[in-house]
């Protein structure tokens, strides 16, 4: 009985000697293991960037919002219901802060303005907000510091600039100290929020404009809006797990407090932790679903390997009938052309997985996602190309080792 290290060693030679003809029987693998790296890659680095944009919004935070929620997923206004776009009060954002598990309430007022400063203008989105709403959504202040309760309260005509929005205004300035004119009035910026980048639905979270609550509503908004409403409620939980729950709280105190009974709201409650698990879903789909059709190629190069050690094995009839007058067994045959169809599987496998991550790689970059190649994956995808050389090398192996050894030392 051959050793093992025989037969590889014998399997080596066989491959070396056509080595062309090996390079193209692996050429098959390669392209295959090779897309399915690269497309499952890009499925992950899709999927996270939807999270890491929808994170980006805050976590542990629900979105109270007015108007009721569309069967298409948008928002309308309650039907029959009067001034409907403004249901929401600080009553209710007061009211939702007593509520258990509840950390931070943000209630904010929503505008748009022209904001004028150095001899440039932007127009850009205003959110009045309290000190609270930098916690709610996890923002970040880069330079300088945001207003406190007392500015709030008293209508200071200060503002935090966004990231894009101190970048048009001020290219080669400090905006801290400066002065912008929103809506023909002066206003000091006091400072600047670090940038957050793109959310999940392509907008510029950077291109915003924070000030006093009450200052937006008395200087800025340009609707006539009761004095008391807002246009959105921010509400965090303590952590994920409260979100469920925070949300059924929420919706069955505002219905009390609107007087409003289940599908018939002039509010809708925005839970992101099911936006962010419906988006992840959506895009895992996506990922299976490349990789599934680049596994297709995979097959193909499997039925390649097959044909070629057909042919070796015609080829070598007489090698064969040799080595078995000589005493070779069917057992040392069968693993000799296995291990070949094998060692070409995975030597294609491992140039798959070089060239996959490198065609990742650039995908991502053109796209300006993150690369995200699990080890797992890769070792997957290895295992899978030796599993395809097992499964497609077994017959011309057992085709090779069935052959009568006289017959074969006959044939030309």
């Amino acid at each position: 009985m051959m050793r093992t290290s025989d037969l590889v060693a014998s399997a080596g030679r066989a491959l070396r000697a056509n080595p062309l003809r090996s390079a193209l029987t692996a050429l098959g693998v390669i392209i295959g293991v090779a897309s399915v790296v690269a497309m499952v890659a890009l499925g992950s680095g899709a999927q996270a960037q939807v999270e890491r944009s929808i994170a980006s919004l805050g976590s542990n935070l629900l979105i109270v919002v007015p108007g009721a929620q569309r069967g298409g997923g948008g928002v309308r206004g309650a039907a029959g219901a009067a001034g409907n776009w403004d249901s929401l009060t600080l009553d209710d954002a007061a009211a939702i802060a007593e509520i258990e598990r509840v950390t931070v309430v943000a209630p904010s007022q929503r505008a748009r303005a022209q904001l004028v400063a150095n001899g440039l203008n932007w127009n850009t989105q205003v959110e009045g907000v309290t000190p609270a709403y930098l916690e709610a959504r996890d923002w970040r202040i880069e330079q300088g510091r945001m207003f406190d309760e007392t500015e709030e309260r008293q209508a200071r005509r200060v503002v935090v600039l966004g990231a894009t929005v101190a970048r048009e205004l001020f290219p080669n300035v400090n905006p801290i100290g400066e002065s912008v004119r929103v809506n023909g009035g002066v206003f000091e910026v006091i400072g600047v929020l670090a940038s957050k980048g793109q959310s999940g639905f392509g907008m510029d979270q950077d291109d915003v404009t924070l000030a006093p609550l009450t200052t937006v509503k008395r200087r800025i908004s340009g609707r006539s809006r009761r004095a008391d409403t807002v246009s959105q409620i921010s509400v965090k939980t303590a952590s994920e797990d409260d979100l469920g729950v925070v949300q059924e709280q929420v919706e069955t105190l505002l219905r009390q407090r609107h007087r409003t009974r289940p599908g018939e709201d002039d509010f809708t409650v925005q839970n992101l932790s099911s936006i962010t698990q419906t988006a992840a879903q959506t895009t895992q789909v996506f990922t299976y679903l490349l990789g599934g059709i680049s596994a297709v190629s995979l097959l193909v190069g499997g039925i390649g390997i097959m044909n070629i050690m057909l042919v070796s094995v015609t080829e070598r009839t007489r090698e064969i009938g040799l080595r078995k007058a000589l005493g070779a067994r069917q057992s040392d045959i069968l693993h000799q052309f296995g291990l070949e169809a094998v060692a070409l599987s995975v030597a294609g496998g491992v140039v798959g997985l070089a060239l996959g991550v490198l065609g990742a790689w650039l995908m991502t970059s053109l796209f300006s996602l993150p690369l995200v190649i699990a080890p797992q994956n890769a070792l997957l995808a290895i295992a899978f190309s030796g599993l395809v050389g097992v499964l497609f090398g077994a017959y011309p192996a057992w085709r090779a080792a069935r052959l009568d050894p006289i017959e074969a030392l006959r044939r030309e």
